[in-house]
């Protein structure tokens, strides 16, 4: 009898929540993100070749390689979780490639899979997808590199491809994957540091020290210590990071999709961005072969 009732609460508690659901749907329908929009596709040139859409989640359950695929997507949102050995402190791939990296102006993995290899100035050479992707596991990680022929490698390959199929090899979708910031600005750290404790502190800690849950378990990165990416890694570029906090945060500010945010100036960006990058992080052990044909860039943190 008492299991029969615990079927029966948990079945009431799902369609009160079901019934919720439909009726947040119904009532409030502008706060649902709109349907994935077309995108351009680019040749080398710059010329329209066709258009792009996003493939939903669930599509992946159809693929020939479902497994490996939606190993992949989850690999990249519970990075720290599933790959303790790889990764030396709290982040995730996707803490800076967010919502699953298919968003423009936020990191997005969409022309990943079909524009590697490609010379990359950082390393002067041209390097594969897959030390692209070691290079964030060394760097903004601040751990270890994954093994190139192992399962997790190939699923996080395959979800990047996945993201861009039907795409022609070298093609690109015209969404960018990160803002603009005018890098003619100079940073006020006092004015960042004032701009951090109104806007970031709340979910990434006074001493930059992120915030956790019950389980220890990161809900908001930490943006410098020792759990936080190191001085080799791309978010610790002044612009680079000003660029990403203007037009991701900070979140749920107001009622625009895809996250609410987006209500910093780029001045703002760039004072904040200064304030978290040049607080201490760990060091990076390969920093003195970083661009060796070519110029590095002003604001690199060494």
């Amino acid at each position: 009898m008492k299991h029969a009732m615990l079927i029966a609460g948990a079945a009431l508690a799902a369609l009160v929540l079901a019934g919720a659901g439909a009726w947040h749907h119904h009532n409030h329908p502008d706060l649902d993100a709109p349907a994935p929009a077309a995108m351009d596709v680019l040749d080398k040139q710059g010329k329209v070749l066709g258009q792009h859409v996003l493939p939903s989640a669930q599509e992946i359950a159809g693929l020939s390689n479902a497994e490996s695929v939606m190993l992949g997507r989850r690999l990249l949102n519970e990075t720290a979780r599933l790959l303790p050995d790889n990764v030396g402190n709290g982040l995730n791939c996707n803490s800076c490639h967010m919502a699953q990296g298919r968003f423009a102006l936020r990191n997005h993995y969409i022309n990943t899979g079909g524009n590697y290899p490609r010379y990359m100035p950082r390393p002067g050479k041209p390097i594969d997808l897959a030390e692209r992707i070691n290079g964030c596991f060394v760097r903004s990680m601040n751990g270890h590199k994954l093994a190139v022929d192992s399962a997790e490698m190939k699923g996080m390959l395959d979800y990047m491809h996945w993201l861009g199929q039907g795409m022609p090899q070298g093609s690109k979708v015209a969404d960018r994957t990160e803002g603009e910031i005018d890098q003619t600005l100079q940073p006020d750290p006092v004015r960042g540091e004032a701009i951090y404790a109104a806007q970031c502190a709340s979910c990434h800690g006074n001493d930059g020290e992120g915030m956790k849950d019950q389980f220890n378990e990161y809900l908001f990165p930490p943006l410098w210590g020792d759990d936080s990416f190191n001085i080799g890694a791309g978010m610790a570029r002044l612009y680079k990071a000003a660029a990403f906090v203007k037009y991701n945060m900070p979140l749920a500010v107001n009622q625009e999709p895809p996250f609410g945010q987006g209500e910093l100036s780029d001045q703002e960006a760039v004072d904040v961005a200064y304030y978290f990058t040049q607080k201490p992080r760990p060091d990076f052990a390969g920093k003195a072969n970083d661009w060796p044909r070519d110029k590095k860039p002003k604001d690199a943190r060494y």
